[in-house]
């Protein structure tokens, strides 16, 4: 059982972006040897709602009630509340190429939102050999998910994911993603013309 526990806590460790399957290595310090754990995607989706799980925290600064404060590196986006407060949202992020920063506004919002991949993005993932359609309607297998909120004229946009094992890593083509229970619930607390700071 401790065997299991190591392999799982340092698959998690070295763990990047996850197809369905894993192959992570660690060292096991009983044998001296390196072994092989597969963490499936249920498993890592399991890890990332314990480990992302929304809440009420202390957050101090000088940003205005009402913004939305999203930290990349650390994997929380924070809306700020009254006295010292923000609600803390786990999230995905940009992977390494992908990420940007900057200060834009939620320009509209939309349940179940319909997705249109951007050319270069079907060309870029045709020569990954995956094929995207040039449209997806709103719906659970909506990369999408349940909710979207636009970000300025940008593509980019603070939106659900029908892949929670992807919350807490750096994965996508520069949204934010959140568990869709999260971006359901940010949504009925913003309006449009919200601000949005990328650190």
């Amino acid at each position: 059982m401790k065997r299991a526990i190591l392999g799982l806590v340092c698959a998690v460790a070295v763990v990047g972006a996850a197809p369905a399957e894993a192959s992570n290595r660690f060292f096991d310090p009983s044998t001296g040897t390196w072994q092989t754990y597969k963490l499936t995607t249920d498993a890592a989706s399991e890890i990332a709602r314990k480990k992302y799980q929304r809440k009420m925290v202390t957050y101090r600064s000088n940003v205005e009630p009402g913004t939305i404060v999203i930290d990349t590196r650390r994997r929380w986006l924070y809306h700020v509340q009254e006295n010292g407060k923000a609600m803390r949202y786990g999230i995905g992020v940009g992977r390494e190429g992908f990420t940007w920063k900057g200060t834009e506004k939620i320009t509209a919002k939309r349940k179940w939102p319909g997705w249109t991949p951007p050319q270069e993005m079907i060309v870029r993932e045709r020569k990954n050999g995956r094929n995207l359609p040039s449209y997806m309607p709103g719906g659970p297998e909506n990369p999408l998910g349940a909710r979207a909120l636009y970000l300025g004229n940008t593509l980019y946009r603070i939106h659900g994911t029908n892949e929670d094992w992807s919350i807490g890593r750096a994965v996508s083509s520069g949204c934010i993603r959140m568990f869709n229970e999260d971006v359901e619930h940010l949504y009925e607390q913003i309006r449009v013309g919200t601000k949005v700071k990328v650190l």
